[in-house]
Formats: structure tokens, C-alpha cells, sequence
């Protein structure tokens, strides 16, 4: 055969036995990229303590440098060797850890991680992954692994291991394979760098959740702050190739309609009209509607309560004019 010969990105994709996990843990200590599964999305995973490594990482997703990003920790040990933990951060990572809840934090005088996780910034974003597989790694690798979702930035997060080879397969040595993500919405964002804890974005972890566990009120900033100082704060994210138009109850000049509840379109987030299904189809469903749209994509309202006010944080954000 002449000429070069088509790659099998495919063939990226391996197992989540003991050996598939090793041969992971191994690119990575070698600078590599490697896709994550978690129970939020999948993530674009990198040694945190390796420059070289985070660096190609931005490359990868064509991120903006000043757009830091989430670390994962294997446990709350491995936090303290990383960030000042206050006790109200400690609190919650015994009440949500492993889960889907990242926490800002100050940076050690004497930080380990690569200046390049925090964009410039004092603080890292932290958390633990409520993930067989995400778990296994970080404690075979021995890492704190800087792992973004892996997708190019701005467009629609990845839900499974064909998604993240769909969009990044040049970019990884390896994709683990652990199962379609059983939250589907990256994770809630706190920050707790002193005795007040903020919202920074919403997730499957509400604010009511968190303030039960403090027995306190936690503040909500209700605009994008100019400034970004944690990831998932950019204006225009999460965004199909299509136009997205909200709050719609039928399809107008060839849309295509996602559905919820007794709205029903060509796909429907959840027929039942409940709002945890909603989360875990949102993003495979835009991706369809993407393909098939001609004519830009609606989405039926979603309730504002519990997880729906981070599906309507995401598809707001997929909606916005695209910078």
C-alpha cells in the first residue's frame, strides 16, 4: 500500500481492567494524555505536577490560558499536600468526596502542581471522583491528575469513550473505557478559600445540599463574573455547531426539537419529565441533534429545581453568541 495509512483513533480506545489501568497510569507518568471517565463527564487527564504534560493539554482542547483547571485528588490526603484546606472544605469533602463537588482552594506556600493548573491565579480547583476507574488511576499513578473535559473547548462534553475519541483521537495514548457517565453534567463548583463558601457553577450537588451540611447559607453570584476564576465560567460553552434557541415548545424553520416531558421532539430528554434522566441524556442527545439538525436546535424549558438548574446553566451557556 502507498501513502500514509489511516489511523484507528478506535483502537485508543481500552479496558478498565488491572492492565488497561497500568498502561494508562504508565503514558501518564510520561507526560502523555489520557481520557478519564468519571461519574460526571469524561475528562482529558494529565500528570498536575507535570508542565510539559498540563501545557498539552490546553493544546489539546485549544483552551484559553487564562481558563484554569479542576484537579483530581484521590482522597482528602492528597488535597492537603496540594491546598490549604479550611475546616468548612474539609467538612464538605467528608460529606461529598468522592463525588461530583470541586473545591477552590488556596495553593501551598510549597505547591507541587504545575502553575499552569491555576492560570496564573493563588488557588486550584480540586476534587475527588465518585468513579471506579477515575479512582484506580489516580491511586496507581501516585498522581493529582489535571483532567478537564475531553473535548476541544467550548463544544459539547463527552458522555462516553467514542465521544472523546470523536473529538480529541489524536490528541490521547489511551481512552478507559468505564460506561456511559452516570451523571452526565460536570461536576459543582464551590470556593471555600476563607470562612465564606460561593457558588461558582452549579451541578448534581445543589446549593440546598451543600447549606444542609453546613447549616448555613452559601452565596450565589446571579451574573458571569468578568473575571474568570474557576473553570466552567465562560460566557459561550458546551456548545453544538448549531444555533440553540431555549424555552421552545415546537420546532420552528427546521429545527430540531429536544424534548422534555410532555413536550416531545425528535428526541426527548426524558419523557417522564424528570430532570436526573434529563442530565444524563443532555449532552449525547445535543450531539444527535447537532449531526441532524438543519435548521439550528430547540430545547424544551426544563424545570430550575435541583439538577435542572445546572442542565439550564449548560444549555444557556450553549446557547450564548459564540466568541
Amino acid at each position: 500500500m502507498t501513502g500514509k495509512q489511516k489511523t484507528d483513533n478506535s483502537a485508543k480506545i481500552i479496558g478498565n481492567d488491572d492492565n488497561s489501568i497500568k498502561l494508562a497510569a504508565q503514558a501518564l507518568k510520561k507526560g502523555e494524555l489520557v481520557g478519564l471517565p468519571t461519574e460526571t463527564v469524561y475528562g482529558l487527564a494529565a500528570s498536575a505536577v507535570d508542565d510539559r504534560a498540563v501545557l498539552n493539554i490546553f493544546k489539546a482542547k485549544e483552551r484559553p490560558s487564562f481558563n484554569p483547571l479542576i484537579v483530581h485528588v484521590a482522597d482528602i490526603d492528597m488535597a492537603m499536600a496540594v491546598a490549604e484546606v479550611t475546616p468548612i472544605a474539609k467538612k464538605l469533602m467528608h460529606a461529598f468526596w468522592p463525588g461530583p463537588l470541586t473545591i477552590v482552594l488556596k495553593r501551598n506556600k510549597d505547591c507541587p502542581l504545575s502553575e499552569l493548573v491555576s492560570a496564573g491565579l493563588d488557588t486550584v480547583a480540586l476534587r475527588s471522583p465518585n468513579h471506579p476507574v477515575a479512582m484506580a488511576l489516580l491511586k496507581t499513578s501516585k498522581l493529582p491528575l489535571a483532567a478537564p473535559s475531553a473535548n476541544k473547548s467550548g463544544t459539547i462534553s463527552p458522555t462516553t469513550a467514542q465521544h472523546v475519541i470523536d473529538g480529541l483521537g489524536s490528541e490521547v495514548a489511551y481512552v478507559l473505557d468505564g460506561g456511559a457517565a452516570a451523571v452526565g453534567i460536570e461536576s459543582t463548583i464551590i470556593s471555600a478559600t476563607d470562612g465564606v463558601v460561593s457558588l461558582l457553577r452549579p451541578g448534581s450537588i445543589s446549593s440546598d445540599m451543600i447549606e444542609d451540611v453546613l447549616g448555613e447559607k452559601i452565596t450565589t453570584p446571579t451574573t458571569s463574573p468578568n473575571k474568570i476564576t474557576a473553570p466552567g465560567q465562560l460566557a459561550s460553552h458546551y456548545a453544538p455547531n448549531n444555533a440553540v434557541r431555549l424555552n421552545a415548545d415546537n420546532a420552528e424553520n427546521d429545527e430540531f426539537l429536544l424534548g422534555f416531558g410532555d413536550v416531545n421532539g425528535k428526541l426527548n430528554l426524558s419523557p417522564s419529565g424528570d430532570v436526573d434522566e434529563a442530565a444524563r441524556n443532555l449532552f449525547t442527545m445535543l450531539r444527535q441533534a447537532d449531526k441532524l439538525s438543519s435548521g439550528g436546535i430547540a430545547i424544551a424549558p426544563i424545570p430550575n429545581t435541583g439538577i435542572g438548574i445546572a442542565i439550564n446553566d449548560r444549555i444557556k451557556r450553549a446557547a450564548a453568541p459564540k466568541s
